[in-house]
């Protein structure tokens, strides 16, 4: 048997890597995705757990961080964060449901509503948020899991001061899953949502029974209130005040729409109308957001009144675990360990959520911006990114669950915004007065909580920002790697296109290259003389024109459609609209090529100017130097020069 060499296992390693798509990884999205699977989706109350367990998982952590935020005035607070809730943030993702039935969620509504390079750096900027928001999703899951695993008392002797590795760990471990191959498990997500939902309902049960049970509680705790603030008037104006503290308890919404496609529909379900899959998306929405908000108000009271005020500072035992912590107090150690262990699990399973959603999220966008290096369709990279980039959000938070919050609510509201925003302007373009005023308020409220959450916790618009700038930098980076791409799909022509090239291919098939001005008489006869003196070519020989105009030079790749038509009687024209001009015409090239088999001639006049500033003229706005950037598409779609379509200059 021949031995492995080397490069034998850098090429088995590199062909791992890029193995195309995981099966948990959403196809591409643009004319060279492949057609998605038909498949019959789930039940919605099953799909409903899927996205549970990012937001019923917040239960292991959103107690202690309002009993920080807002103290005795946390279940006041928790009200206020569910009014806003049930009459903000849902009825703004039932319509976001309405609108993109495929789960593109908010960002793809705005995406439409905005063109050119404005739209295209709006939507990176929010993906940088929803990277924000995705990954501080899987270091705060993580670390509150460890910090579950290390205060439960059978292990805190052992495992205390080892929180970071613990972390670190857990990250590592999740990025590993999704190396090996990670397969969506809505059946694993309906065991871990029931049974954790179910151990909170005996703690909520039985931790209000204790509250009833000890009167002096409650009574202590009113006295507590009226003292520190005076009035209801007093607490509910501190409460309005806090509530962007509290916004981690919002985080399910953006989640819930992403997994739209797996919810099953009607038999009369069409593409363009999947009627069934909406209702069954708002239910979905409508429970999660009811089932949430009962367990935020009783866990929050609870809480506050049960667990003394210096066991939520950092260090003490109800730190990032109130829950668990009235778990092991009032129902023994056995009941807490198996909490933990359920807690831990779907903490677990809310960061394998969130890095199906950044391996779904970002594929559907940077490759058809051609903002994505070829690597970035391949998941095991892109986890192994991910996986770095966890490692150095938990060193720079220590591995805190109290220090991410500000971040991942940054995230959080961000998004919400965005959607709120949405949704305000597609009900105005719809005439809806009503429900312009109405999500117009929402909007309000969620701009409002966002910039005082960014006022007060900047950590999370610097981690946004940091984000924001990398995607922005390695994008367009990428997309000057990948300029001189062929970047057209597929060429159509009409039939007095084809008549054209067929007439032309029976000599030599010269086509001059032209950028419409007055399409007059003169100009088309003034170019052709021109092309004949610059290039020395014999009166008898016969052209066609060529005219590009540039639509959206923003967008990467798109199909290519070329009409014929003859102008003053004599001058035959093909016109094409395409993003870049260079690229469209080598396209152009390449289909007579190879429809006829002749070798096409294009002539070009150079372009004046600075060769770098037109340079960024076709980086930026797809024309500038078009002949040599032509030539150079040509050279790298075509290895082999005899085949070649040629280009003259004169």
């Amino acid at each position: 048997m021949a031995a492995t060499t080397p490069r034998d296992r850098t090429s088995r390693l590199r062909a791992w890597m890029l193995e195309g798509l995981s099966d948990m990884a959403r196809p591409p999205q643009g004319p060279h995705a492949p057609p998605e699977p038909a498949h019959k989706g789930q039940r919605w109350w099953r799909v409903m757990c899927l996205t549970g367990v990012d937001y019923f998982s917040t239960l292991g952590y959103q107690p202690g961080i309002a009993a920080l935020a807002a103290g005795l005035l946390s279940p006041v607070a928790t009200i206020v964060l569910v009014i806003v809730t049930l009459a903000g943030a849902l009825p703004v993702y039932r319509r976001v449901a309405e609108e993109s039935p495929r789960g593109e969620g908010s960002i793809a509504m705005l995406e439409r509503l905005l063109s050119f390079w404005k739209g295209k750096l709006f939507v990176l900027t929010l993906l940088g948020f929803a990277a924000t928001d995705f990954l501080i999703t899987i270091t705060l899951s993580a670390a509150d899991a460890s910090t579950h695993l290390v205060e439960n008392p059978h292990l805190t002797s052992t495992l205390h001061g080892y929180q970071m590795l613990i972390t670190l760990f857990l990250v590592a471990l999740l990025g590993a899953v999704f190396l090996k191959g990670f397969l969506e498990a809505i059946g694993v997500a309906v065991a871990l949502v029931g049974l954790y939902l179910a151990l909170n309902v005996v703690v909520v049960v039985v931790g209000l029974w204790h509250v009833a049970t000890a009167g002096q509680v409650v009574a202590d705790w009113s006295t507590a209130l009226t003292t520190q603030h005076g009035n209801v008037f007093a607490m509910v104006g501190v409460a309005l005040l806090v509530f962007p503290k509290l916004a981690l308890g919002l985080s399910g919404f953006e989640t819930g729409v992403a997994v739209m496609p797996h919810v099953a529909g009607d038999a009369g379900d069409t593409e363009d109308r999947p009627a069934g899959r909406i209702r069954g998306t708002k239910k979905l929405l409508t429970t999660a957001a009811v089932i949430m908000s009962v367990f935020l108000i009783c866990t929050s009271f609870i809480t506050t009144l049960l667990i003394p005020e210096s066991e939520f500072e950092t260090g003490g035992q109800a730190n990032g675990r109130a829950l668990a912590y009235l778990a092991h107090e009032y129902l023994g150690g056995a009941f807490g360990t198996v909490y933990d262990v359920s807690t831990i699990a779907i903490l677990w399973f809310a960061g394998a959520s969130a890095m199906a959603g950044l391996l779904n999220l970002m594929p559907r966008y940077l490759p058809r911006y051609g903002m994505a290096p070829h690597w970035a369709r391949a998941v095991r990279p892109m986890v192994i990114v991910f996986t770095l980039v966890g490692f150095l959000v938990t060193w720079i938070f220590d591995a805190n669950v109290d220090a991410q919050g500000g971040a991942y609510a940054t995230g959080v509201l961000v998004l919400i915004s965005s959607a709120a925003i949405a949704v305000t302007i597609s009900a105005r373009k719809a005439g809806r007065r009503n429900g312009v005023i109405g999500f117009a308020v929402i909007s309000a409220v969620f701009l409002y909580t966002t910039v005082v959450n960014v006022i007060e916790r900047p950590d999370g618009v610097k981690i946004g920002a940091c984000f924001i700038a990398g995607i922005i930098l390695v994008s367009l980076l990428s997309r000057l790697a990948r300029a001189f791409e062929l970047r057209v799909t597929s060429v159509t022509l009409d039939d007095l296109a084809q008549r054209f090239v067929r007439d032309i291919a029976s000599r030599k098939i010269r086509f001059i290259a032209n950028e419409p001005d007055n399409r007059d008489i003169a100009e088309y006869r003034d170019k052709i003389e021109q092309i004949r003196h610059d290039n020395d070519i014999p009166t008898q020989e016969d052209f066609v024109f060529v005219e590009v105009t540039v639509l959206d030079p923003s967008e990467f790749e798109a199909g290519l459609s070329v009409r014929g038509e003859v102008l003053h009687g004599r001058y035959r024209v093909l016109t094409l609209e395409s993003s870049s001009i260079p690229n469209a015409l080598a396209a152009l090239l390449l289909h007579v090529r190879d429809t006829t088999g002749g070798t096409p001639h294009i002539y070009f006049e150079w372009t004046e100017g600075s060769p770098f500033a037109n340079f960024l003229r076709f980086f930026l706005f797809g024309q500038g130097e078009v002949a040599p950037v032509t030539r150079e598409v040509l050279r790298e779609a075509e290895a082999d020069r005899t085949r070649r379509p040629r280009v003259h200059v004169g």
